[in-house]
């Protein structure tokens, strides 16, 4: 067995594409180091990050007070499993649920995991609280979700791409336009539907913002039905929008939320489910778990990664620079047809470029930015994510809006 040292960019990609599998499309970029909102390649080329591992940093990269605190805890306990307690969980559990005002958490560890819990949990409840027929609960999502890849996942997606090929596929689900009150409506006529999970910003889909007023009003019609609205929060939650949650621009709290990216700051994979007692104590010992869920470094990470959204003023950080970045942004598309539309909350922001979607458009003007010191990526083919991590300052984005605006000007088709 040999072991290669790596030199250059070029060496890193060569053996990502020969040992790895080819599961992802990375811009050809390699980068070695993060702080704050910059990135350094292994070149040591600097670039602002304008992706933030879409929205896990939000704390910016390596924060002092998260890395502080993952040190200190992993010289002293990182896993017990869930067979004992440990001296961080309750801590943490009291921490996140008085943050936002939940009952109680079920702790996890990736965000697919989060809604793959949630979606067991909302099961549960409909047979042990709502009184629903065995093996005939429904759950409602939007076309265009994108909650990750598990089969779970995937097989309430509407997206091709993640779906195709990897039935058959799980029963249960149902799929209703998004942002469509009147198909909400019709879908809760059924009693057996047990809940309605999605997401307050579309994020993968490209940033698509429904109506204002329109998650309110799906909350009440569920709870008219005693349907559980579950809010999946993983992107749009923790300041990403603006405010804490998406979901409080509209002033009411999901049955179910779930978090996980920025929920460690980007050091370590974390993620939470919470819920009031009704819902949360339908599950029994042995009927959920996780060997690393709940484990002391990953609790303790949380609570400063916490802790720093608030003593930073982070989400009043993201909605003032947001507003000014689609402010610059809207006055780019007078001087460029280019980009059509731009849309966003807080710092949760994208561009939609002036060509069709299986067009190479927007990759190759990610590369342009690349080359200019600035890292996004297209989804959905012609549609680029701008979501920088929340401690960026005025003067950067500033800074960074006019990379954006001379790389446009600039390209050409």
């Amino acid at each position: 067995m040999t072991k290669t040292s790596i030199s250059s960019s070029q060496d890193a990609i060569d053996l990502e594409n020969q040992y790895g599998a080819h599961n992802y499309h990375p811009l050809p970029v390699v980068l070695s180091r993060g702080e704050g909102v910059y990135l350094w390649d292994v070149e040591g080329k600097r670039y602002f990050d304008f992706l933030s591992a879409y929205s896990a940093v939000n704390q910016g990269h390596c924060h002092p007070k998260i890395i502080q605190a993952l040190c200190e805890q992993a010289q002293k306990l990182t896993l017990t499993s869930r067979a004992f307690y440990n001296d961080v969980l309750g801590e943490y559990e009291r921490y996140i649920t008085q943050y936002f005002g939940y009952d109680r958490v079920l702790p996890m560890n990736t965000g697919v995991e989060g809604g793959e819990t949630a979606n067991k949990l909302c099961r549960k409840w409909a047979y042990k609280v709502k009184g629903v027929p065995s093996n005939q609960a429904k759950i409602l999502f939007a076309q265009n979700n994108f909650w990750g890849r598990t089969l779970a996942a995937v097989s309430s997606s509407t997206d091709p791409v993640a779906r195709n090929d990897f039935g058959p596929y799980m029963p249960g689900y149902e799929i209703i336009p998004y942002n469509d009150l009147e198909a909400l409506a019709k879908a809760l006529e059924d009693p057996n539907v047990a809940g309605f999970m999605v997401e307050p910003i579309q994020g993968e889909a490209g940033v698509v913002v429904p109506d204002k007023g329109y998650l309110r009003q799906a909350y009440e019609m569920c709870k008219a039905k005693n349907v559980l609205f579950i809010a999946d929060e993983v992107q749009t939650g923790l300041a990403r929008t603006g405010k804490m949650l998406a979901c409080d621009y509209e002033g009411f709290q999901p049955d179910i939320l779930i978090l996980g990216k920025a929920l460690s700051g980007g050091v370590f994979p974390v993620s939470a489910v919470l819920a009031r007692d009704e819902i949360m104590l339908t599950i029994k010992p042995g009927e959920h778990g996780s060997t690393y869920g709940g484990n002391p470094l990953a609790c303790k990470v949380a609570i400063a990664a916490l802790e720093v959204l608030k003593e930073e003023n982070l989400a009043d950080n993201a909605y003032q620079l947001g507003e000014l970045f689609r402010e610059r942004m809207q006055a780019l598309i007078a001087k460029s047809d280019l980009i059509t539309l731009v849309r966003g909350k807080g710092l949760l922001n994208a561009i939609v470029i002036n060509d069709s979607a299986t067009s190479d458009t927007a990759w190759r003007l990610c590369l342009a930015l690349k080359d200019n010191g600035l890292l996004a990526k297209p989804t959905h083919g012609n549609i680029i994510r701008f979501a920088p991590p929340l401690v960026m300052t005025k003067a950067q984005l500033l800074e960074c809006s006019d990379i954006i605006e001379q790389t446009v000007l600039a390209f050409v088709r």
